[in-house]
C-alpha cells in the first residue's frame, strides 16, 4: 500500500519538524514546505501553529496559505490544523482585545478561555465525538497535551454545531473545543505530535482516511 503524501505547511509558525516526524512514525510521506503546488496535490495538508493568532494568520496570508486552504476545501482535499492552526481556521480571533480576520473556513471567533490559570499547559482527557474518525479505537479517558490560553469556547460553538461539524470536547475552567471534524477538513487544539501514542493513533486514522 502507498505512503500518503502530506505536506506539512511552511509558513513560520508551528513545530513543523516536530509535525514532520510524527506524520513519518506513522507512515506518510512528508514535505515542509510552503511551494502552493506541492501543497494542492498532497494527499493531506497538515497545518501546525503556536503563537498569537494575528500573527499566525500573517504568516498564511504571506504564503498564500488561507487560499491555499479554501482551495483544497472547495477540491474536496483533507486538511487538518493543529493547535493555533485550529484556531486560524475560524471565522475570527480576539486577542488582549485585538479582534484578527481568520480563514473562514467554519465559523466561531477564539477567544481566551475564562479560567483562573492560563495558559491551559499539560495533558487532559478529551470527550470524543460521537462518531469521530480521529478519536477511532482511542479509549475514553486518554490524555492529550495541551499548550494555549485561546480557542473556541462552548458558548461560541453553536454555529459550528449548527454548521454539522462534530465537536470533541475539554475543560479547563469551561469548556471549549478540543477538536472539530467536518468532511474533509479536522482539526485539534492539542498537539498530537506531542500526544505519545495516542497523538501517533490520532495522526494514523487521519493518515487512514486520506
Amino acid at each position: 500500500m502507498k505512503s500518503p503524501r502530506v505536506v506539512v505547511l511552511d509558513y513560520g509558525s508551528g513545530n513543523l519538524r516536530s509535525a514532520q516526524r510524527a506524520l513519518e512514525r506513522v507512515g506518510a510521506q512528508v514535505e515542509v514546505t510552503a511551494d502552493a503546488d506541492a501543497a494542492l496535490e498532497c494527499d493531506g495538508l497538515a497545518v501546525p501553529g503556536v503563537g498569537a493568532f494575528a500573527a499566525c494568520m500573517t504568516g498564511l496570508r504571506a504564503v498564500g496559505g488561507d487560499k491555499l486552504i479554501a482551495q483544497r476545501l472547495e477540491r474536496n482535499r483533507p486538511v487538518l490544523g493543529i493547535c493555533v492552526g485550529m484556531q486560524v481556521l475560524f471565522a475570527a480571533g480576539v486577542e488582549h482585545g485585538t479582534w484578527a480576520e481568520g480563514c473562514g473556513a467554519w465559523p466561531g471567533t477564539v477567544e481566551r478561555l475564562d479560567a483562573d490559570v492560563l495558559p491551559h499547559m499539560g495533558w487532559n482527557t478529551v470527550a470524543a465525538a460521537p462518531g469521530s474518525t480521529l478519536f477511532n479505537g482511542i479509549p475514553a479517558g486518554t490524555r492529550f497535551y495541551f499548550v494555549h490560553s485561546y480557542a473556541l469556547r462552548e458558548v461560541g460553538a453553536a454555529d459550528l454545531v449548527a454548521a454539522g461539524a462534530r465537536l470533541s470536547w475539554t475543560e479547563h475552567g469551561e469548556r471549549f473545543a478540543a477538536a472539530a471534524e467536518q468532511g474533509v477538513l479536522s482539526a485539534t487544539q492539542f498537539h498530537p505530535e506531542k500526544s505519545g501514542d495516542a497523538g501517533a493513533t490520532l495522526l494514523a486514522n487521519w493518515l487512514g482516511a486520506l
